[in-house]
């Protein structure tokens, strides 16, 4: 029986992963035939169903490593000493990331199976879930520390927070005149306003 190589089994699942996700973002998942991302992935299909069995199963671990690569991110901002400044370099990277085309249309796509399939939904519900419980704590760090209002309350901040950011994708879907990256200071008074009221007059 031939051994597998675990180093290289990882690789080629990742090429199908990347080849996966460039191939919704373009065309939808629905849209994006099995062909398609073999052709990306530069494999056969034989090749390619002994990793995945179907599309579904690809887009389950494109929701997987997403929430692998947000935990990690929270990770590192609970290292960090000014939470506040942390969280607001965070939801600058979410208009980063909502500014990139091709990422925006994946994750309205996932948004929209996650819909219609069970599976997906529960891996999406799991990922947002660690995100608010993660945002919660960076919060609630930040108001011990003073560096947001103490008399905040921190669990509603959290869910309006999660809205904000799931808001900023859906007005890309349905406003084409919208540029993420040209609200930034928008969006960093309103974090300000919102999460900070009174702290400037205090200081002084």
């Amino acid at each position: 029986m031939r051994k597998i190589d675990p180093e290289k089994h990882a690789e080629r699942r990742q090429t199908i992963i990347d080849a996966a996700r460039a191939c919704f973002a373009r065309k939808g998942f629905h849209g994006t035939s099995t062909a398609e991302i073999c052709a990306a992935a530069g494999m056969s299909p034989g090749n390619l169903f002994h990793y995945f069995p179907n599309k579904q199963a690809m887009i389950a671990a494109i929701v997987d490593e997403e929430g692998v690569s947000t935990a990690a991110y929270f990770e590192a901002i609970g290292r960090e000493n000014d939470h506040y400044a942390a969280l607001v370099t965070f939801m600058d990277v979410v208009l980063d990331l909502a500014a990139d085309t091709a990422f925006a249309s994946l994750t309205l796509e996932i948004a929209a199976e996650a819909g219609r399939e069970g599976e997906i939904r529960s891996r999406v519900e799991r990922n947002d879930k660690a995100m608010r419980d993660a945002l919660q704590a960076v919060l609630q760090e930040a108001a011990s520390r003073g560096q947001i209002d103490a008399t905040l309350d921190v669990p509603a901040a959290t869910v309006w927070i999660a809205a904000l950011i799931d808001g900023i994708f859906s007005r890309i879907a349905v406003d084409p005149e919208f540029r993420p990256l040209q609200n930034r200071k928008m969006m960093h008074t309103l974090l300000d306003r919102f999460l900070r009221h009174g702290i400037a007059a205090r200081e002084c």
